[in-house]
């Protein structure tokens, strides 16, 4: 299914003259974080913030803080995972979507988009989730991919989930294969071991070695 098929324009992009009191209206009538404004011309210039509406006086007319608009949208032909950013970057859930002529078609709504990332096989297919991280130099997605093969696992996806000066954080969903020997194999590799959502034999074999020595030597 194509995402442009999730445009929504049930709601009309509020006019540049509007009332800030229109537009306070409007955000209690809504649950959404933006709405979005156009000139005379229908030309989209950006949202408007409920944040920054309920901050403003009501009888000024929104082109008195055209100043507070941002200037955020996707076109129709833009990836879904790159939509995903957008919301994110623009802490909205709310995404005005145009056209490559730039004529504002509608918008898509943050809990649509999420369906479909709960839709992908990193959800929905059966596996074990697995969290290493490696130095930022050290790591390569090639030798991941190979170290997960090489174990018979199936990767299902994988994304970088923290990421620092010196540190790289990836978290791999694995189907087809316990993760244990999974595990062991990015150690040898120098991976640290985040977290892995199936019992990792190895740490505990060590744990029942420490509480036997612990045993033995209080004895």
């Amino acid at each position: 299914m194509k995402l442009s098929e999730f445009i929504v324009n049930d709601i009309k992009p509020l006019n540049s003259n509007s009332k800030i009191s229109d537009l306070q209206h409007l955000f209690n009538q809504l649950t959404y974080s933006h709405i979005p404004i156009q000139d005379d011309n229908k030309i989209y210039l950006g949202s408007f913030s409920e944040n920054d509406a309920h901050c403003f006086e009501s009888d000024k007319t929104v082109n008195d803080y055209k100043y507070a608009i941002e200037n955020f949208f996707v076109r129709d032909s833009t990836l879904w995972l790159d939509v995903l950013e957008a919301f994110a970057v623009n802490s909205t859930n709310i995404m005005p979507v145009l056209n490559h002529q730039n004529m504002y078609l509608g918008y898509y709504e943050l809990k649509e988009v999420i369906s479909l990332f709960k839709e992908s096989p990193f959800f929905s297919e059966p596996g074990g989730i697995l969290v290493i991280e490696k130095g930022i130099n050290d790591y390569s997605f090639s030798e991941i991919s190979q170290i997960v093969e090489s174990n018979n696992g199936k990767l299902l996806g994988a994304f970088i989930s923290k990421m620092k000066p010196d540190l790289v954080q990836v978290t791999l969903k694995i189907g087809n294969t316990g993760l244990n020997e999974t595990i062991q194999t990015f150690r040898r590799y120098s991976y640290n071991i985040v977290s892995g959502h199936e019992e990792d034999s190895y740490l505990e074999s060590l744990k029942e070695r420490s509480d036997y020595l612990n045993k033995y030597l209080n004895i």
